[in-house]
């Protein structure tokens, strides 16, 4: 069978979306639609394509639309994802728009695919950040639960956005010519290259930033642990691709390294993880790996060990593609899984 797929915003995001569904052979009926703010032809996956000005018509007939985040001044799905399910599609949302919203349901195959409901058709894709965590820590909630999570996240200009890479190039090579760095402070409030910025998204009334508070919000709704003590720092780090994350658990009962790698390494109980984690050999992930052919649909997790400053501790790290499974090959999982379920 196959199956009429839109993609709505042609990004970075909608750029990754359209290579997994080349890659993992989706079942594509055609070419994909792809959507946005206006008309023109663009280079997506290594491919020219026609990008259709977004408009009602273009979302009959279709089975499955992938919304690739923000494009515009409102998020796309606000706009759009109600006109696709009423046409008969899945929606797949990568924007933050409903990720909270009563009756829609935030979903990481790895973790929570059964939260899916026939009932509301627009699914969410969570918070790149959150995706990764939360692929790494589930299993251990699964095996002793998991008490309290202190996450600190080093996240990469691509988490912003097109011109966020593009600007952090540029400074590159100013920096190196011996230049004045310039700057665009609508992106980030200082140059970000070789400057770490511990602020992601707008600061709250409590001093957090949005983007922490996602992690926060998010990872209890799809770990369905709505009381879980959590509390995040989200850093940018001038890297292009890739975030990084420092997680501290304190955990239910004792759980030692050899028993949370032997548990992280196994495909059944930790699906979409790769262990990396040889303290001899100085093995260990970092942002460079996770775009590399082997890994860039994988969260890799290293640096795990008992931490004895509490009660049943446990430090790791990991590290994941943004574009990849922090956003689009999730959004596209998602879908596998909908027509292996029979529900697309």
């Amino acid at each position: 069978m196959v199956y009429r797929v839109g993609v709505v915003g042609v990004g970075p995001v909608g750029d990754r979306i359209f290579r997994v569904l080349k890659e993992r052979n989706f079942p594509v009926e055609g070419a994909p639609v792809f959507m946005a703010t206006r008309e023109r032809m663009e280079v997506l996956a290594d491919e020219e394509v026609l990008v259709r000005e977004v408009s009602e018509e273009l979302f009959e007939g279709l089975d499955v639309v992938f919304f690739a985040g923000r494009e515009g001044a409102k998020g796309a799905s606000v706009q759009w994802g109600s006109v696709a399910t009423e046409a008969g599609a899945w929606a797949i949302d990568n924007g933050s728009d409903f990720r909270m919203t009563e009756g829609y349901s935030l979903i990481v195959p790895e973790v929570n695919m059964d939260a899916v409901s026939v009932e509301n058709k627009h699914i969410c894709s969570p918070n790149c950040s959150t995706i990764q965590m939360v692929v790494s820590i589930a299993p251990i909630h699964r095996a002793v639960g998991i008490k309290r999570v202190v996450v600190s996240t080093y996240q990469a200009t691509s988490g912003w956005g097109q011109a966020a890479m593009e600007e952090f190039e540029v400074q590159v090579g100013q920096y190196a010519a011996g230049e004045q760095v310039q700057w665009d402070p609508g992106i980030f409030d200082k140059p970000i290259v070789f400057d770490c910025l511990p602020r992601i998204d707008r600061f709250l009334d409590t001093g957090y930033t949005k983007e922490e508070m996602k992690m926060v919000d998010e990872t209890r709704k799809i770990m369905s642990a709505p009381g879980m003590p959590i509390t995040a720092t989200a850093v940018r780090v001038p890297v292009v691709i890739g975030h990084s994350e420092s997680i501290n658990l304190e955990l239910e009962a004792p759980l030692s390294r050899e028993e949370a790698l032997e548990i992280l390494r196994d495909p059944k109980q930790s699906p979409g993880v790769t262990v990396v984690d040889d303290p001899e050999n100085l093995q260990y992930p970092t942002q460079a790996d996770c775009v590399l052919e082997a890994y860039k649909d994988d969260v890799l997790v290293g640096r795990v060990r008992e931490d004895a400053s509490v009660e049943n501790g446990l430090n790791l790290w990991c590290v994941s593609d943004n574009l990849r499974k922090g956003a689009a090959t999730n959004t596209v999982q998602i879908a596998q899984e909908l027509i292996e379920r029979g529900l697309l």
